[in-house]
């Protein structure tokens, strides 16, 4: 059991409840008049490309930014940046190739490209693919969030999850997407105003203030950002970042359907560009923000000691991602401490709704769970109750991540092991148009078991931006050699 946080003061308590209780009603009300599946789960194609870019930037931040970037920075430095100069690439690459071939056709996912292409099977097994990896991923976005509640309330784990997954099934399972893109377009906001608050006010409780704990910073190289030395292996370097992240993020916000989503839910073309482009812009200072939050926080407690011990896990590895949600709990003035715990609801709620909508879309299009001659009533009804099963899977997989050393580390970790896959299954869904289903599905599945023995067999030779790449490569070969012996017996 961790050490209980100083008690929260009424009206930090009174800032958090009038925001949970204020973005349930905005949800629900936001969401009201879903007739169809469509309206369920693209928001009717009325959404506004400001908000659909909104909501693409607190999906795919989350708490992971708001609590495991600074807890990055605080135990190393700014080599992440790197990372995020691929993130920057990935997107225009996208906004320019992509987005129009999302609207030649009315599809829920990036996974309809592939079954077109290469029918049922080869659709159901990317589905399959996306909703195993996009759990357990999703679950450790909800497990870092209840770190503050944890301290907060000297709460275990379990209850605190079950209180993030309740309330944001409460306003996904009524809005759908619509709910869920509104909703994560004013929690963006919060969120990074409670990051900008924390830059700037972290200082005034250092000894010479910001010019002092730059100096503090450089001197012990916690502003090291480039490291232009190749390697497959950690450290970050600028390869790893252009390359592996470069082509990572062709997956996360390309083929992965817990962005792609959002793109489909555009009006046009131009919007759906409009919207990764404004992400490509934001991202870069955004991750830089955070970083530099977890730089100043080391400085602070290199003068003055922790409140709270930071925990060990089950392996004795300091977790670093309890460091911020410690100082927001400990030092930050009334008032403002419930607006920065209000920024990890925020995040946290922004991330499960997402998953959620997400994963029941899948579900429900495109693993055919819903029959096209089933009524638009049953489709919606079919809808929200996989939205509540996989509320539950959340739940179970949240939990099970509670020894992770490193949320960032984890989460994407886990994303890699199928991201390739469904990436180079995209990929061969647009060069080949048509072919069969044997040879892409043994692709994706050897990329899936390979990845799985990099990650647990070459973790400490191979970081998690190379992953993407390495399982993409080992799909089209594996493709292609298939699809050559299945053409060469037929001759």
């Amino acid at each position: 059991m961790l050490a209980a946080a100083p008690p929260i003061s009424s009206i930090d308590w009174a800032v958090i409840f009038v925001y949970l209780i204020g973005i349930i009603a905005l949800g629900v009300w936001l969401g009201r008049g879903q007739k169809t599946t469509r309206d369920y789960f693209l928001g009717g194609r009325e959404l506004p490309w400001w908000a659909v870019a909104f909501s693409i930037v607190a999906t795919e931040t989350s708490a992971l930014t708001f609590i495991g970037v600074p807890a990055m920075a605080y135990g190393g430095n700014l080599m992440f940046i790197q990372i995020v100069i691929g993130y920057v690439i990935g997107r225009i690459v996208l906004a320019v190739v992509m987005v129009p071939l999302y609207f030649k056709k009315e599809i829920y996912s990036p996974y309809a490209l592939i079954g077109n292409a290469f029918g049922g099977g080869a659709h159901k097994t990317a589905a399959v693919m996306f909703l195993i990896v996009g759990t357990l991923a999703a679950g450790v976005r909800v497990f870092v969030t209840c770190i503050p509640l944890q301290l907060m309330l000297d709460w275990p784990v379990l209850p605190a999850i079950l209180l993030f997954v309740g309330l944001s099934l409460v306003y996904t399972y009524v809005g759908g997407l619509k709910a869920v893109v509104w909703t994560d377009a004013a929690q963006f906001i919060l969120f990074v105003a409670g990051g900008l608050f924390a830059l700037f006010y972290i200082p005034t409780l250092i000894d010479g203030g910001w010019s002092g704990a730059m100096e503090t910073a450089r001197a012990e190289g916690k502003l090291e950002w480039l490291n232009t030395q190749f390697t497959l292996a950690a450290p970050y370097n600028l390869w790893m970042g252009i390359l592996g992240a470069g082509v990572f993020v062709l997956f996360t916000h390309g083929v992965d359907q817990l962005v792609a989503q959002r793109v489909l839910a555009c009006r046009t073309i131009a919007d759906g560009r409009k919207a990764l482009v404004f992400c490509a812009a934001v991202i870069l200072p955004m991750m830089l923000l955070f970083l530099m939050v977890g730089v100043l926080l080391w400085v602070l407690y290199q003068q003055t000691p922790i409140p709270i011990d930071i925990p060990e896990n089950s392996f004795g590895k300091k977790q670093t991602d309890f460091v911020f949600p410690i100082f927001m709990l400990t030092q930050a003035p009334v008032g403002v401490k419930g607006l920065l715990l209000v920024g990890i609801f925020a995040a946290a709620m922004s991330s499960v709704s997402s998953a959620l909508s997400a994963l029941s879309s899948v579900t429900v299009m495109d693993l055919g769970f819903a029959k096209k001659e089933a009524s638009d009533s049953h489709k919606l009804k079919l809808s929200r109750w996989t939205t509540l099963f996989w509320g539950a899977m959340l739940i179970v997989v949240a939990f099970a991540s509670r020894e992770v050393e490193s949320v960032m580390n984890a989460a994407f970790s886990l994303v890699g092991l199928a991201s390739g896959g469904l990436l180079g299954g995209v990929l061969l869904a647009l060069t080949i148009k048509k072919g069969r289903g044997t040879p892409i599905i043994l692709g994706m599945a050897v990329s899936l078991m390979a990845m799985l023995a990099i990650k647990y067999g070459l973790k400490d030779a191979i970081h998690w931006p190379w992953y993407t790449m390495i399982g993409c490569g080992i799909t089209l070969v594996v493709t292609m050699l298939a699809n050559a012996f299945y053409g060469a017996r037929e001759n």
